[in-house]
């Protein structure tokens, strides 16, 4: 439960997408628990990840259950892992998915290992990419990194190695393949802890490139396969790049470890790459105490770790059931990890020029120190890089500056705009897209009910149409005096409001009610109001033969 990410922090039914990049435990192997014990299945959010990861994915959590199958505190069992399998979405590389409304994503090869993927997401138009784990160096069974044919926002990158960097693929690879043949010459064992799945692949196709090359082959014992990997009928016909001359796996039975340990002169991979545990450990305590023998680690170790704690050459090591075991294997650490080094990791930063960089995936130091770096780097270029390192559950606020753009359709689209002209219409914004329109055309393009609210107001006034048409006149401008369907003597104000002469001393206002109209039905109320106090209405009525004004008494 410990090794479990911070679950209970996130309400996972609001939750409406997880990619998973690939297939790695560290990455994916908690999404049983939260699809099967989680409130995810309250809601609607799916999970993706390739073909690939989730056909390895499949056997890896067999793996971890068969290994994990005495523990008392399992996490799920097969029956939950079988499920949540069959609601896993499988993807391609390059394939454009909309899980919801406003939101898409693309997957981009990362390296790595078989099947891992970067996602580019689009957020309403703000641009993410998460690389995920990522190599940038390209090897006998995967490609490199792919660059994404868009500028990002936001560049969410590893930083495993922070400023370290590594050699380069050749040298290490003529490192490794002699200290294998060292150890094999001077009669012992190596020992190669190696996650089941991932560069194992990688180091399997250099050393049996190796033993074909040299003539040694013929006075050493075959190499051997985790148990993951036996029984692949494909991998015994030879009909994938992974099939290998010189290399043999071991049946699935137990006790195995002990058998191979008395093979002569035998080189084994073996699970987990930490050695916390399983095959990799028993092989360990049982190899430890003989100097003929010797360990190699060929991956990224994590802090507190057997593989981590080893490096540092200890005189003794502790077993699982806590004996102290002499160590006198020698050990040789070659770097084979499929993460991105500085150079390659501070490469990629400066192609992807993402305007916010926000480093995961690494120890707070490594993080810290890779900030450190490219700050100066590109402060040297007098470029202000916005680069971050949250720590866990830290909100990290970022400040973009955006247009925001609208479609214009309908009626308002029927004319071209020339330069300066001014759109006047209604803004509507549905799934994160905005058009503007004329409000008429809101139910054929928006698909919205609407509805017209019609103002009418009847006042009393003892004055003649005549003298009202003049008022309206100096306050309005000029219109024409007219009349509605019933024969209703009236004039429209500014095309807006109707002004009629309903009775003798009674006019009634008719508008179709919005913002700026009941504005200027209100000015003409005013003016209405007023003639009869209005010292121009007196003068009006001295001139005589003009306008016969009516007063009520």
């Amino acid at each position: 439960m410990a090794s479990l990410p911070f679950v209970d922090e996130l309400d996972w039914s609001t939750v409406d997408a997880v990619l998973i990049t690939h297939f790695h435990l560290d990455h994916a192997g908690a999404i049983t628990y939260i699809m099967e014990k989680t409130n995810f299945r309250e809601g609607t959010g799916k999970v993706y990840m390739t073909h690939p990861t989730k056909a390895v994915y499949k056997f890896m959590m067999q793996d971890f259950l068969r290994m994990n199958s005495s523990s008392s505190d399992s996490l799920f069992t097969a029956a939950e892992v079988s499920q949540s399998l069959s609601s896993i979405i499988p993807i391609s590389a390059h394939e454009l998915i909309t899980p919801c409304p406003g939101v898409s994503f693309t997957p981009y090869h990362a390296g790595h290992v078989l099947g891992a993927c970067m996602y580019l997401i689009d957020i309403t138009g703000l641009t993410i990419l998460y690389t995920g784990d990522y190599s940038r160096e390209e090897d006998r069974h995967l490609v490199k990194a792919e660059i994404p044919p868009i500028r990002p926002d936001v560049l969410i990158v590893e930083s495993t190695y922070g400023v370290q960097s590594l050699e380069r693929r050749e040298e290490k690879e003529v490192r490794f393949t002699s200290l294998v043949h060292s150890i094999i010459r001077r009669g012992g064992h190596v020992l190669l802890p190696v996650f089941a799945l991932g560069r194992a692949q990688e180091l399997l196709l250099i050393l049996d490139e190796y033993w074909t090359k040299t003539s040694m082959i013929c006075t050493v014992s075959p190499f051997t396969m985790p148990p993951v990997l036996h029984g692949n009928q494909d991998l015994q016909r030879g009909t994938t790049p992974l099939y290998f001359k010189h290399i043999s796996s071991i049946p699935q039975q137990r006790g195995w470890e002990r058998n191979i340990a008395k093979v002569p002169r035998a080189s084994c991979f073996a699970s987990p790459g930490f050695m916390n545990a399983g095959s990799s450990r028993e092989l360990l305590e049982l190899w430890a105490p003989d100097p003929r023998n010797g360990l190699i680690v060929t991956g990224y170790s994590v802090e507190g770790t057997l593989a981590r704690d080893i490096l540092d050459e200890p005189e003794e090591i502790t077993s699982l059931r806590s004996i102290p075991i002499p160590r006198k294997l020698s050990v040789d650490y070659v770097s084979f990890s499929a993460h991105v080094d500085y150079s390659q990791n501070s490469e990629f930063i400066e192609l992807i020029n993402a305007e916010h960089v926000v480093l995961v995936h690494g120890e707070q130091t490594a993080m810290s120190r890779l900030r450190t770096a490219m700050t100066a780097r590109y402060r040297d270029r007098g470029v202000d890089l916005k680069i971050y390192t949250p720590r866990n559950l830290e909100t990290l606020e970022l400040s973009f500056y955006r247009e925001h753009v609208a479609k214009v359709i309908g009626t308002l689209a029927a004319k071209v705009p020339g330069e300066g002209d001014i759109l006047s219409g209604l803004l509507v914004t549905r799934d994160h897209s905005s058009v503007l329109l004329d409000a008429r055309d809101l139910r054929d393009f928006a698909g919205l009910p609407t509805s017209m609210v019609r103002q009418k107001q009847r006042i009393a006034l003892g004055v003649s149409w005549e003298l009202v048409c003049w008022h309206l006149e100096g306050m309005f401008g000029k219109f024409e005096d007219g009349s509605d369907e019933g024969g209703v003597r009236t004039v429209r104000v500014m095309d807006v409001v109707d002004v009629k002469h309903t009775a003798e001393h009674e006019l009634t206002l008719e508008w179709e009610s919005s913002g700026s109209n009941d504005m200027i039905a209100d000015a003409t109320l005013a003016v209405l109001t007023g003639i009869d106090e209005s010292p121009a209405s007196v003068q009006r009525r001295a001139l005589n033969g003009v306008y016969q004004v009516f007063f009520s008494h």
